[in-house]
């Protein structure tokens, strides 16, 4: 087995900044999320090769929680060990979360922030520029085949046309792939000088897939350890607020729903959202629906995970049942965000091994190909699914096409693909036009 000897590990320094910067530009959702991931460490730094990339991208597919966090948690992981995986997904989500408490501190005080929505329309068309972009580097490593592509298509008309959830399209994907291995095993396992051929590939890469795992010791005895680390973290707040909070009840609610969340949000956020309204709107009354509609609009917004809408939904829960109170809702904030995300790092966590054990498994990679192929259908319906939006705000209808949103967004493709324009400098452009053009209109 060849080792991989032409690429240092970056210092934890080096990666720190990555990370910290990745939190702050990480617009665009979770297409946007792991094309900077991809472009940044797998293409520039070479610190991930492409073929490691996708299949930890295609284990955290699988996965409760925010996936392209989970990513980054991962790699942080392989690169640096738990630090790194804490430093990354914390990372991660800690600007957004700051972010979005502030404008969430705006909401409730002032009611409306048309500058700030103004400024963000003009980084919308550059965010379906991204994901666009993203749609097209993942198809280039993901499409390989007649059936790559026919696994793409149906999981496009899956979802567009008839809504089926995420988590069913990848349980559906995984079931063809292992009935079509059991029919035609050559079509799932790959080609042996196929293997040769991109075995030449990963090197040049720190992390490839001949790169030994850093988990050491009993797996089993390890997975004990985190689990029981989890639970006391897990337990620590609940005792805390057992003993020093006023209304017990009200917080024991939210740290419950929101570890249930935690749990079933496979498939993304677009799919624990509407969850999450029925819940908290409809049966908890800790939010109006006007005011979660809100919400989901700040947090798209924020760089980070879309699931970090939670974290409003956790300030509101506060601040009304408070009486009005921003410390209540920032504490909300903060306890919404402990309990969404601290299931994240155990599950990364505990099944990094899994993740490495299966790396070189061909059966199981060239499944979890055709998972891959069914995302590059699903960010599609994702580029449609906010692109309507962004060109045709008034409806899909010639007459109500936003010229100037097509014209940002097809400068923004022309500046990625011609001249890789850093993302960072393109949503400074677009938050600047965004506020050019409202100041013009005013």
């Amino acid at each position: 087995m060849k080792e991989n000897n032409h690429r240092q590990r970056p210092s934890f320094g080096e990666a720190l900044q990555f990370w910290f910067k990745l939190g702050w530009i990480s617009f665009g959702g979770t297409a946007g999320h792991i094309a900077i991931m991809h472009e940044y460490l797998v293409d520039r730094k070479k610190w991930i090769s492409n073929s490691r990339f996708l299949h930890a991208l295609n284990h955290c597919m699988i996965l409760p929680g925010p996936e392209a966090q989970q990513l980054a948690t991962y790699v942080g992981w392989q690169l640096h060990g738990k630090k790194g995986g804490l430093a990354a997904g914390i990372l991660f989500v800690l600007p957004s979360m700051f972010i979005l408490l502030g404008l969430s501190m705006i909401y409730v005080l002032y009611g409306n922030v048309p500058w700030i929505y103004a400024m963000f329309n003009g980084l919308k068309p550059a965010v379906v520029a991204i994901i666009i972009l993203a749609m097209i580097r993942v198809g280039q490593k993901a499409l390989h085949t007649p059936l790559h592509y026919i696994l793409a298509a149906a999981a496009f008309v899956s979802i567009f046309w008839f809504n089926l959830s995420l988590l069913l399209i990848i349980a559906g994907t995984i079931g063809i792939a292992l009935l079509v291995r059991y029919i035609r095993p050559a079509w799932v396992e790959r080609d042996v000088h196929e293997e040769e051929a991109q075995a030449a590939e990963e090197q040049g890469y720190f992390l490839n897939k001949f790169t030994h795992s850093p988990v050491t010791g009993n797996v089993a005895a390890r997975l004990f350890r985190q689990i029981g680390m989890a639970s006391l973290l897990w337990a620590l707040p609940f005792a805390l607020f057992f003993w020093l909070a006023d209304d017990f009840i009200f917080w024991k609610k939210m740290m419950l729903f929101f570890t249930q969340t935690a749990f079933v949000t496979v498939g993304g956020s677009y799919t624990v959202l509407p969850y999450v309204a029925q819940f908290s709107v409809g049966k908890l009354n800790w939010l109006s629906n006007m005011q979660m509609i809100d919400g989901f609009a700040l947090a798209e917004t924020t760089p980070g995970p879309l699931i970090i809408v939670l974290s409003y939904v956790g300030f509101m829960a506060g601040y009304n049942h408070f009486n009005g109170s921003l410390w209540m809702g920032t504490l909300g904030l903060l306890t919404t965000t402990f309990y969404t995300f601290l299931p994240c790092f155990l599950f990364i966590f505990a099944g990094a091994p899994l993740i490495e054990k299966t790396q070189e498994n061909k059966s199981i990679a060239g499944v979890l190909g055709f998972v891959t192929a069914a995302v590059t259908g699903v960010i599609l319906n994702l580029t449609l699914f906010l692109g309507k939006d962004v060109l045709f705000p008034g409806g899909i209808a010639w007459a109500n096409l936003d010229y100037t949103a097509l014209a940002w967004m097809l400068l923004s493709l022309f500046l990625l693909i011609r001249y890789r324009l850093n993302v960072v400098y393109l949503i400074l452009m677009s938050l600047c036009f965004g506020g050019l053009h409202y100041l013009f209109l005013q």
